[in-house]
């Protein structure tokens, strides 16, 4: 019996309870948060690590379902839960950055497609970018080194003690720059090229008024914009495993300090 007289056994309450933080985390978190992953398989992993997190820690589960410091400790996995997850999409955000300024400057900043991530509509060129970095997420095992982190973060957080400080919220917020910092060097070397470019047609509609930019800039953007990115494509990779690292090195950071 645990409060009112609600009848439950003690592992499945132990069990739902832990699912709160696990389930948040990959809610929030990429790759697992996608609205393209059925919600049944989301239940069901939360479950299995729940399981992982119960035969290898021990929790303090609160002993009252129906009572505030539950309510409140159930508030406080969630919220730990999704500052793992969400620290991570920050970093996942930086290819869309990159590709807002590349497809813009390419001038097909209105090709737009259905981010099956978000289920919103993003730029091509970004979302090419955003399946990139996912791959290379899980092929530097992102998702086993998430689904570690939320583990321990048992060990460093347990359920009952104090909420997230001050502190780890600020980093939260600060790491919020880095998005865009990242997403602009990402665009660094596409974009370089494609402004000397404006620069030049620019120069030639001043010194040739009768010229039709729109018949020579636009395929001559297009043209570079490809021909750089075909080059670049290497260096962008080996950012984005930077860009990786660094997201999981910050959620592990607010994990274990």
């Amino acid at each position: 019996m645990l409060g009112f007289g609600l009848a439950i056994e003690p592992q499945l309450w132990a069990l739902l309870f832990v699912m709160v933080r696990v389930g948040a985390a990959l809610i929030a978190a990429p790759v697992f948060g996608n609205v393209s992953v059925p919600l049944p398989v989301r239940v069901a992993l939360s479950g299995a690590v729940g399981v992982l997190v119960l035969g290898t820690t021990p929790v303090a589960v609160p002993p009252t379902i129906f009572a505030l410091a539950t309510f409140v400790a159930v508030a406080a996995e969630a919220l730990v839960g999704l500052a793992i997850g969400f620290i991570l999409q920050i970093a996942f955000a930086a290819p869309l950055i990159a590709g807002e300024i590349i497809g813009g400057s390419m001038g097909i900043g209105f090709a737009n497609m259905i981010d099956p991530n978000s289920g919103r509509s993003s730029p091509a060129i970004g979302q090419f970018l955003s399946i990139l970095l996912t791959l290379l997420f899980l092929s530097l095992d992102g998702h086993l080194v998430l689904v570690d982190m939320v583990v321990k973060s048992y060990v460093a957080l347990p359920p009952g003690a104090s909420w997230m400080s001050a502190g780890q919220l600020r980093d939260i917020a600060l790491f919020g720059g880095y998005a865009f910092s990242a997403g602009l060097l990402l665009a660094l070397p596409v974009g370089f090229l494609l402004l000397c470019l404006n620069l030049v047609v620019g120069m030639l509609s001043r010194s040739a008024p009768a010229l039709n930019l729109f018949a020579v800039g636009l395929p001559a953007s297009l043209a570079v914009g490809v021909i750089s990115l075909a080059i670049a494509f290497p260096a962008m990779g080996d950012y984005m495993q930077i860009i990786v690292r660094e997201g999981l090195a910050a959620a592990q950071s607010l994990v274990l300090g």
